[in-house]
């Protein structure tokens, strides 16, 4: 398991754009991984998306599952950054709201030098609410 301090040794996200709290589970090996957002009030994006009746963007809920994947591929953020190649078969199955846990869990399915090819869902409560398919390509900064 890997605290917020850990996951930012490893990716080169920040506050307000970090969008995982937590490693719950990660395989090298089988090349895979299990984090955890908490989602509150409090996030920015709850300001415009939607007043009075907040969900989380699913661009994010997708970034969220990037994110992970880039934890798991990368040691650390030195000199490195993982940019989008790639999006596919984004499926949003359900808002998430806030209050909501979300749960990420990601699946390498290819990894070539620096591209990496990955399938993820996001739960909560144990429903899946986003599911999608991306690419990523680690860039020297």
């Amino acid at each position: 398991m890997l605290d917020v301090m850990e996951i930012m040794k490893r990716i080169p996200h920040r506050y307000p754009f970090l969008l995982v709290d937590r490693v719950l589970e990660m395989d090298k090996e089988a090349q895979k991984i299990r984090g955890l957002k908490n989602v509150t009030v409090n996030e920015e994006f709850f300001n415009g998306h939607f007043p009075g009746h907040p969900i989380m963007p699913g661009v994010l809920i997708v970034e969220g599952m990037a994110q992970c994947l880039g934890v798991l591929v990368l040691d650390d953020t030195e000199g490195k950054v993982p940019y989008f190649a790639a999006i596919e078969n984004v499926k949003f199955k359900a808002p998430v709201r806030p209050g909501d846990q979300l749960i990420y869990e990601v699946q390498v399915d290819k990894l070539r030098r620096n591209i990496v090819k990955a399938t993820g869902v996001a739960k909560v409560d144990d429903k899946v609410v986003t599911e999608a398919s991306f690419t990523f390509t680690i860039m020297e900064k």
